[in-house]
Order: C-alpha cells, then structure tokens, then sequence
C-alpha cells in the first residue's frame, strides 16, 4: 500500500507541478503586466521552486560528450559494452585518443542513479580510458530475470574487470567499497589475471564501527526484522517489475534529506532569491543538483537486506566472516593490488576511519602498496563532486594509479 500511496501522490504532485510552471511563466512573462507589479516575481518565482520541487523525474543522462586532452576538444561516445539483467558496463569513448589506464568507477547502488558521478567521470576522462557501473531501476526489472544481491553485485564487478581485461584500475565511490574490496579480494584468492592493478575507496562504510554516523546508528537501532516489514514493499503492477519486493528510492531520498533538512531548505530559499532577483545562473546551479539528487531508483529487497546485515549489523567484513557463495572473503588474499584509502573530514554518511580500516585489512599488502588521503573540510558528497574532488582528490587518484600501471 505504501508503494501505489506514493504513486497516487506522485501523480497529484505533477499534475500541481504542471499547473504552477504555467503559473511561473505567466508571472514572468515580460507581456504580461502583472509580471511589473510589485509582487509579480515574487509570486512567480514561488511558483516556479514549486514546480521544480514536485516535478516528476526518471533517469538523468550523463551528458557527457566533450573533454579536453592537452588542449584539444575530444568528442566522447558512451558505449555499453555487457548488458546484464541489474546494471550494465558502461564505456565513455574518446574519439580518436587511444590507450591511458583502464578506470572502472563503481558507482553506489543506494538509491540514485550512476549519474550522480557525472563529476566523477568528467574529471577522469581527460586521465583515462572510463567505464563505469551503470545500475538498473529494480522495479523495471521483471521478475523472470531472478533475483540480485550482494553476492550477484560481487560477481558482476568481477565479470565486467574480466571484460576490461587485465590492468585495469578500479575506484568506488561509498556503498560499494565493500562489495569492490570484496571482489579485489576473491579475484586475488583465485589468482585471476584481471584482479585491479589499484583500488581506490573513497567514503566507504568498509567498518562502521568507526565513527558512527547517523546512517550507521539507524541501521544498527532497530533488527534486521524491522527492516524486511517496514521498508520492503512490492512493485505496483504498472511497472515490469510487478510484484518485485524491493526497497524504494523514494524512502532513501526522505531519509537523506531528513538529515540535512536545513540544508536544504536553505538551499530552495537560496534558489527563490536568486529567481527572485533574476540571477538565473545561480538558481541552475541548484536546480540542476536537485534534479539528480531527486532522481531515485529502487533496490532489490534482497540485496539492501544483506547490505544491512553485511555491512551496518555484523560487520562481516572487519570481523573475518564475510562469506561470498560459500567462501570466506580474505583480505589477506590481496597482496599485489595498489590501495587507496580516500574520506572526507566532514563526511556525515561515512564516518572518518571507516574507509581507512580497509588498510588494515589487507594484512599481506606492503606498506607501499597502501596509501590514505584525509580530505580537510570536504563534507561526503565533495569527495566525488565539485571543485575540491577535481583540485584536491582527483590528482591523488591520478598519482596512485600512474605509479601502480
């Protein structure tokens, strides 16, 4: 009932979206005399916060289809390379420009789409040849294509590096630091040629028992069993993935912006200043966050269910008894994978030393093998995006992967 309760608002929402960004347009339209009257942009630009807040949205577009290498403009093509039922490898092909390090960005599977790295492999192109985990919407998915959990996600990260072939370098972004740890770590055990030359992790829960943060608390608080009633619903029957029990988007999107609710209201009264004053640029720049961060997807109920389990409850990877269809995960397997340990001194989703614990864990890697980066004032969203990941971080990234190749 959740699920269709939330379609049913949903559906009144664009409707009332619709109808106040032909209101905004009105009040704003320079033949309109009202748009003159003291109040005319005031309620205009109210109109229009509005409709962008309630207007329905899908998937984004990554929309990347320039870069600039050694000053020349370079077309990019985004080619899919492994189409599976959950996610697909996803290439960014510089026109005409060969070889550079294979990068493989894994991109959370938490509820927004991969292009919520759209910074994230925008900086990287100009350094590398980019692929990255282009995830499905579960309820899009029909039921005749199986289930998907963590296990499957560990497995799909090693088909696609074998796809790429050997050499290649890996960095994930949050959530799928453990599953991408985990996958260095059964492709070291099995001695498989394409294991990653490096490993960068960057803000991931790889032990939450450090620093805890507020995401770690509620997922600790309340058992496992809580979750599988309260949180998994199925899919409504307009959709193809009818009947799919799944973990909603729109309950992961409530949940982050719950945390910082200040700041985003302060954000939306910043965007109707800037509409109001007509600084059209500086309220782009927040429409254009907001229509990603608002773009949700769902997750398959089974794999944010051992996601809890694994990762926030038992702490399976830290403790040693994290098993992969059938197999304990060892870290200590990892021997010759270059690591990079990446957080952000103001992360409030994963908290300093979580990402750090995973260098302790890999017992048998050299000390030169290991290397961590401690952000200063970058908060966990600034670690992938904006002018402190491209300035500060990226290069690191750079630095570790050309000295690992």
């Amino acid at each position: 009932m959740l699920y269709h309760a939330y379609e049913m608002q949903r559906s009144m929402l664009a409707g009332a979206s619709a109808m106040a960004n032909f209101g905004a347009e009105w009040f704003q339209n320079p033949a309109n005399p009202f748009s003159y009257m003291g109040g005319g942009s005031i309620v205009g630009s109210a109109l229009e916060v509005f409709a962008h807040a309630a207007a329905p949205r899908g998937k984004p577009a990554f929309g990347c289809t320039h870069t600039e290498i050694d000053g020349r403009d370079v077309p990019v093509v985004e080619e899919i390379l492994l189409r599976k039922p959950f996610g697909q490898l996803k290439r960014f092909r510089r026109d005409g420009v060969e070889g550079g390090p294979k990068l493989l960005i894994v991109a959370p599977m938490s509820g927004h789409y991969a292009t919520l790295l759209r910074g994230t492999v925008e900086r990287m192109l100009p350094f590398a040849d980019v692929h990255i985990t282009d995830w499905r919407d579960a309820k899009l998915v029909p039921m005749s294509d199986g289930r998907f959990d963590l296990d499957d996600y560990v497995d799909y990260l090693i088909e696609f590096l074998e796809l790429m072939g050997p050499g290649s370098h890996v960095l994930a972004v949050c959530q799928p630091s453990v599953p991408a740890y985990a996958a260095a770590a059964v492709m070291s055990a099995d001695k498989n040629p394409c294991r990653p030359k490096t490993l960068t992790l960057m803000g991931g829960p790889v032990d939450t028992r450090e620093a805890p943060t507020a995401v770690n608390t509620l997922a600790t608080k309340r058992p496992h069993a809580w979750f599988e009633q309260n949180v998994i619903v199925e899919v409504p029957v307009q959709y193809p993935g009818a009947r799919r029990r799944v973990y909603p988007g729109f309950l992961q999107l409530a949940g982050f912006m719950s945390m910082n609710l200040g700041n985003h209201m302060i954000s939306h009264w910043g965007m109707f200043k800037h509409l109001v004053q007509g600084d059209g640029e500086g309220a782009t720049s927040t429409k254009d966050f907001y229509d990603e961060y608002r773009s949700v997807c769902d997750m398959t109920a089974e794999f944010y269910l051992q996601t809890i389990d694994v990762v926030f409850q038992t702490h399976a990877l830290p403790k040693g008894e994290y098993i992969h269809r059938g197999k304990r995960v060892d870290p200590a397997a990892i021997t010759d994978i270059g690591l990079l340990a990446i957080e952000g001194e103001r992360d409030d989703i994963s908290g300093l030393g979580q990402t750090k614990a995973a260098l302790t864990l890999a017992t048998a890697l050299p000390d030169d093998k290991k290397q961590y980066l401690m952000a200063e004032g970058v908060g966990h969203y600034g670690i992938f995006n904006g002018s402190k990941w491209r300035d500060r971080i990226a290069p690191v990234v750079e630095q570790w992967i050309t000295a690992n190749s």
